[in-house]
């Protein structure tokens, strides 16, 4: 049984591996959570019961040390986003990891694939999720491949996709490919197989389709989340002529999924994914009170949004091509200088009341100056395949390691003291932001803020220079607008008690 295996679970920061940890610590399980960045899981609930390793797994020295001693290891690894590599690197991860586990002694392997038909021809990342399935399961390790089509759940790329654009188009024109079948299944039951196949007899080594209840269109997916969301229903007409490409760009302008992640999202549904074959329950019961269905699915998903209880988001893993330096201590780092705008002053209020001014930036809260600015470089950054500001936050007042925070990445956060924010917006160089709150001697309160940012080349060079006649309107309005914020905080409880 589960209870008492050693388990390993890769892609620990992602919005599955996020999610299956827990999972698997309910179901008994004593977890090791491999990440890249292991301090983005300081924030999780569950991170005080797990042992975290620090891993990559291009790194055959550090996989054998993430897999020492593990039974059972699951395999959450692979490129969403764009890159003209992504196959080659896909192929060469799983052949070093599938290496490693047999190396360690792994008893399984299980891997979350896609769900493809058998006899179309695949778009590039499906053929790779498919590859890296056989990959795994002739590495002499038993191997579980679960095959899954749309994975509903707060959060989720697939979900989101699905719920902006039904929210926000009530007329749309969209590809004919709309109407094709797909059985989608709820983030919950996934989590379920997954957990369940870490069981399977020693003798199992295949491929398993998962999927929900239903078998459902695109288009009737989107008229029952507009009805479940109380939407009136949607007008939408397909026409033969939009491409997957097309489609994707469309996808990205109106939603907060980046192009290069909608991509293989839109290409999945060109073909019909339903379920084969339901051998999976011949070893996995069905879970308690069965399947859940689509629209009990959305029902849970959308209360999850409401009472801001989403627990990883499609956004909780990195985003591709995006950089994940961490702030140099040297200011002469790898051959060139360190750029930086440092601003500090007092403000009328207490640490505590500035604080949660700053950790509420962002998202629907905003950045405190010159909205039109922001705004402008964040719909630029989309058109260069960046996340501009569309992703928000994953909750509205607090924020972890590793959350996206619209076209940033939490870096480092002390509670009461720093926030530090690295860009993944698309620019010639590497960015951070600090802000820093802390009390001088004389007791009063004081903000820091710290633009701190690594040219890459000419072009870096000419970048910072060109920006910086602005930084007065952004960084210097931002900094200002926090602290009144926060000052207007602090008065509110003045004036009730007089």
């Amino acid at each position: 049984m589960t209870s008492g295996r050693r388990v390993l679970v890769t892609g620990a920061t992602g919005y599955i591996g996020g999610r299956l940890v827990p999972e698997l610590l309910a179901a008994g399980a004593s977890v090791r959570a491999m990440a890249r960045h292991p301090e983005r899981l300081e924030g999780r609930p569950w991170a005080d019961d797990v042992e975290t390793v620090k891993a990559d797994a291009r790194d055959e020295e550090q996989l054998g040390r993430a897999l020492d001693g593990i039974e059972v290891a699951y395999y959450l690894i692979h490129s969403l986003g764009s890159g003209a590599t992504f196959e080659q690197r896909d192929r060469a991860t799983a052949l070093r990891f599938g290496a490693a586990a047999r190396a360690a002694g792994v008893q399984r392997i299980v891997y979350l694939g896609g769900m493809h038909p058998d006899t179309e021809e695949l778009s590039p990342h499906l053929g790779s999720r498919r590859e890296v399935g056989e990959i795994l399961l002739a590495s002499g390790v038993p191997t579980a491949v679960l095959q899954a089509a749309v994975i509903l759940g707060s959060g989720s790329a697939s979900f989101e996709m699905m719920r902006y654009l039904t929210e926000r188009l009530p007329a749309m024109v969209a590809p004919r490919w709309l109407d094709n079948r797909i059985q989608p299944i709820a983030v919950r039951d996934v989590l379920h197989y997954l957990v369940g196949a870490a069981d399977l007899p020693a003798d199992v080594n295949r491929t398993f389709d998962i999927g929900g209840p239903e078998v459902l269109t695109y288009r009737q997916m989107m008229q029952e989340y507009a009805r479940v969301a109380g939407l009136p229903r949607r007008v939408i007409v397909t026409v033969p002529v939009l491409t997957p490409r097309l489609a994707s760009h469309w996808v990205g302008f109106v939603t907060p999924v980046p192009t290069g992640i909608a991509k293989p999202l839109v290409e999945s549904l060109i073909h019909e994914v339903v379920v084969k074959e339901q051998d999976i329950r011949a070893y996995v019961p069905d879970p308690p009170g069965g399947l859940t269905s689509f629209t009990r699915a959305v029902e849970l998903a959308l209360k999850r949004i409401r009472d801001h209880d989403v627990a990883t988001s499609w956004a909780s893993a990195s985003t591709p091509g995006a950089p994940s330096d961490p702030l140099p201590a040297d200011p002469d780092w790898a051959g060139g200088s360190l750029f930086v705008d440092e601003r500090e002053i007092a403000v009328d209020a207490s640490p505590q009341e500035l604080w949660e001014v700053i950790e509420g930036i962002g998202g629907a809260h905003g950045w405190y100056s010159w909205r039109l600015g922001w705004v402008a470089r964040g719909l630029m950054d989309r058109v260069f395949g960046g996340p501009g500001l569309r992703r928000g936050r994953r909750h509205p007042h607090r924020l972890a390691v590793g959350d996206a925070l619209d076209w940033w990445r939490v870096e480092v956060i002390e509670p009461g003291s720093l926030l530090r924010l690295r860009a993944e917006m698309r620019l010639p160089g590497l960015a951070w932001l600090d802000l820093a709150v802390s009390v001088d001697e004389r007791g009063r309160t004081l903000f820091r803020q710290l633009a701190t940012y690594h040219p890459r080349g000419l072009l870096g060079q000419v970048y910072w220079r060109a920006v910086t006649p602005f930084h007065g309107v952004v960084f210097g309005g931002m900094q200002r607008n926090i602290a009144l914020a926060a000052s207007a905080a602090h008065a509110v409880p003045e004036r009730g008690a007089a």
